[in-house]
């Protein structure tokens, strides 16, 4: 019998069955951090983003989060000063993803599947996600499955050109207390702009920019939110459920997607036609 999405949510908001590996992407050339599980072949990997002057660490449980659920995750530590390219890291996430697919990983030869690849990331870490998808969608031969933000801010060139030429899924979070990327001109933006009907905007209720945001760090001095408890719940879950859709094909956790979640209502939601 299917689980309800209550079922769901709360099975995903705990951590997954597998043992987490933490490493250092710095040891084959790009500053970073990868988490995986500690062992498994063909594993689904992702890419994320960090926002606007935040380090990786700052998603540190997040990452650890999706490993546990048997997602390799990666987050370069680059374009991390005031004046960011956001096209630069844009393609160091693609860069992250040729170094998990190529490199061997953990002490027993952990594996992941090329054909099982997203993006995701925070703020204009999203919005270098939805660019990096673009330049992918534009390939010869494109690689990613599936894209995911979380208070997603707009990026030079435009995220929201970008999304145009991106045919893959979408999951667009925004924090109904975001005054650094609202909601309208940014999350809202994309995701009318998606060039995939299967595309989802959820309004995260009492969250802020920073909402998904780990531990203290001096850039909340200058930018409105905090870290929230709550936020930080309800992103994991959404996206473990997201991903395990999308880059492993398994159906169960799909009910969760198309269906209201407290503090996550679905804005917009556009399904593929048949």
């Amino acid at each position: 019998m299917a689980s309800k999405p209550k079922q769901l949510l709360a099975e995903l908001t705990h951590p997954g069955p597998h043992e987490v590996l933490r490493g250092n992407l710095a040891l084959v050339g790009l500053p970073g951090v990868v988490y995986t599980p500690r062992s498994g072949l063909g594993l689904p990997a992702l890419a994320f983003g960090h926002g606007w002057l935040q380090p990786p660490d700052r998603y540190r449980q997040l990452l650890h989060h999706l490993a546990s659920w048997g997602i390799v995750a990666a987050a370069p530590a680059t374009q991390k000063g005031p004046l960011p390219s956001h096209r630069l890291l844009g393609a160091d996430l693609l860069t992250t993803l040729d170094v998990v697919t190529t490199v061997r990983l953990g002490p027993d030869g952990i594996s992941v599947d090329p054909g099982k690849l997203g993006l995701a990331g925070h703020s204009t870490g999203g919005g270098s996600a939805v660019l990096a998808a673009a330049q992918d969608a534009q390939a010869e031969t494109s690689r990613i499955k599936a894209v995911a933000t979380i208070t997603a801010a707009q990026t030079m060139p435009p995220a929201t050109e970008a999304a145009k030429v991106i045919t893959v899924p979408g999951l667009h979070l925004a924090a109904e207390e975001d005054l650094v990327a609202p909601k309208v001109g940014h999350a809202e933006a994309i995701t009318d702009a998606w060039g995939s009907d299967d595309v989802q905007l959820r309004t995260l209720g009492k969250a802020t920019h920073l909402g998904v945001t780990e531990g203290k760090h001096w850039s909340q001095l200058i930018m409105h939110g905090k870290p929230h408890r709550g936020t930080q719940q309800v992103t994991r879950a959404l996206f473990t459920a997201f991903f395990l859709t999308h880059l492993t094909g398994t159906d169960k956790y799909r009910p969760l997607l198309e269906a209201d979640v407290k503090r996550a209502p679905i804005e917009r939601e556009e399904e593929p036609a048949h």
